[in-house]
């Protein structure tokens, strides 16, 4: 059993960590953006391959004592890098955390760095080449206090960006949190799903893919691991051919994106095309004022501005009223979310939240709002 390390977007460890427990993940652990746990390596490439909600995984090899530079770098050679490394391939050192005498990220990246090129060059009187865009192999090293955590990362580029999107909008959602939200909406397939702001398509396509059983990682070209030494080929292919496997073919409620944009709209069909999806999603152009319900029940998600990027927000207040108004006249019998970042604007939305639900979008602190449309 390895220890892992999942790196999630804060305010949604609760989640990952559920997620990571269906995927068969053992001693689940949430900390602050993040999530604890153990597996073997099949785990390991299931994770990055199926989840939703989750950056990256990192495989933990040591933790070592970095009282000063000097401290860190005799550390850092006391690892076999051996067992990871070999001089043709590429490295790269990212760094997070710190204490008094290591307080800038790049400078103990730094001297990682040369501690692992250094037991190289005395090795095998080669070095490996640094590559920080792709690197063959990644390392994380994070400070607390006086010790530091170093780790491998196994997902390479951030496993939000799932390959299906090459078109986004001017504040698109990252498909991590566009899939939490869905999950906290408590959405099922059985239901139809509206999403009257759609933008690039991303909440749709999203639950399109729920609904679809899609695996997200299929639509990658690369992950971290692949290019490790231990990379185990045949063992990848089995779980790609098994979830490719494990698809549904068809949606059988609507699964629908509306905005009054083309261009967006148009991001949108390139970006549900490129993931399987574009017959299976309608995307309309619509004005908000226009829109019907498709069902009988269901639920309708939109993550309107709220004045922070787009927009301004003494404009912005007769949108919420709007979506308040259409919402009470026109999706009777659905559940209603509206993610906002400003409390102003949603008390223009005229309706009585069920439940309000923190979560962060980046940065910045939002509330997902409920509404019960009886």
């Amino acid at each position: 059993m390895n220890n892992y390390f999942a790196t999630v977007a804060r305010g949604l460890e609760d989640i990952a960590a559920q997620e990571l427990i269906e995927l068969g993940a053992k001693e689940v652990k949430t900390d602050f953006t993040g999530v604890h746990f153990q597996g073997d390596r099949e785990l390991l490439y299931r994770v990055n391959l199926w989840a939703r909600t989750i950056f990256r995984v990192l495989v933990k090899i040591d933790k070592v004592k970095s009282f000063n530079a000097q401290s860190l770098y005799r550390s850092i050679q006391t690892i076999d890098w051996s067992e990871y490394l070999h001089p043709e391939m590429t490295l790269a050192v990212n760094c997070t955390g710190k204490n008094k005498q290591l307080n800038h990220s790049h400078f103990t990246a730094l001297q990682i760095k040369n501690a692992i090129i250094d037991q190289q060059q005395k090795h095998y009187n080669r070095r490996s080449n640094v590559n920080p865009k792709n690197p063959d192999l990644l390392v994380n090293a994070h400070i607390d206090n006086n010790r530091c955590t170093i780790s491998l990362d196994s997902s390479g580029t951030s496993l939000h960006r799932r390959g299906y999107r090459p078109a986004m909008g001017l504040a698109p959602l990252k498909e991590t949190l566009a899939a939490a939200l869905i999950q906290m909406t408590e959405w099922t397939p059985e239901l139809a799903f509206f999403d009257p702001l759609c933008g690039s398509g991303t909440l749709p396509i999203e639950a399109g893919m729920k609904a679809l059983n899609i695996a997200p990682g299929l639509y990658r070209s690369q992950f971290g691991f692949q290019s490790w030494l231990d990379y185990d080929e045949i063992l990848w292919n089995k779980l790609v051919t098994e979830a490719k496997n494990c698809q549904v073919k068809i949606i059988d409620v609507p699964i629908i994106g509306s905005d009054r944009d083309f261009n967006m709209l148009d991001q949108a069909y390139t970006n549900a095309d490129n993931c399987g999806l574009g017959e299976q999603i309608q995307f309309r152009q619509q004005e908000l004022s226009d829109i019907q319900a498709p069902a009988d029940k269901g639920v309708i998600i939109c993550n309107p501005p709220y004045g922070e990027r787009l927009g301004n927000v003494e404009e912005l207040g007769d949108l919420y009223k709007s979506l308040g108004d259409v919402f009470k006249q026109r999706f009777t019998g659905w559940t209603a979310y509206i993610l906002t970042g400003n409390k102003q604007l949603a008390k223009k939305v005229g309706l009585r939240t069920s439940r309000r639900i923190a979560v962060y979008n980046g940065s910045l602190l939002c509330t997902l709002l409920k509404y019960e449309l009886y």
